[in-house]
């Protein structure tokens, strides 16, 4: 019989919105004004609160952090590696949606900036994201198309 030591997980939510402007594809990112990856451009999300749904704690996040309200997300999948986050053993859920324009956003919370980026600067070779936010990202895009 193999021992273990407990291991206590904190759940976490991420946003990921696409939106589009002629013809080219964005996702929107926050800079984060926090360690861990301060100033990293980030996916808006956070912890997920004591009897809070995961998609619930997704859209509280977007709200708090770029200021934008959406009806329906997607789920895309749940993000657990160990690693993933310098703080200790982070589980997130991510959820996704498209919009056919880019509303403006306004940081707030722990968020310094929000901002669209373009999808291919986002997962281009070199773009360094907080987490493992290119591969939610990349995983999203599947997902919402």
């Amino acid at each position: 019989m193999t021992e273990t030591t407990p291991e206590t997980a904190r759940l976490t939510s991420d946003a990921v919105l696409f939106g589009e402007r002629g013809g080219r594809l964005y996702v929107l990112m926050i800079r984060r004004g926090w360690e861990p990856f301060a100033g990293h451009l980030a996916l808006p999300g956070g912890h997920v609160d004591a009897g809070e749904d995961t998609e619930d704690a997704a859209h509280r996040e977007l709200t708090e952090e770029t200021g934008l309200r959406l009806g329906l997300l997607k789920y895309v999948g749940v993000y657990a590696k160990p690693g993933r986050d310098p703080r200790g053993r982070y589980v997130d859920f991510a959820y996704t949606a498209r919009l056919d324009y880019l509303p403006e956003p306004t940081a707030g919370d722990d968020a310094a900036a929000a901002e669209w980026v373009l999808v291919d600067e986002a997962l281009a070779t070199g773009t360094v994201l907080a987490f493992d936010h290119k591969q939610i990202i990349g995983d999203a895009l599947r997902a919402a198309l």
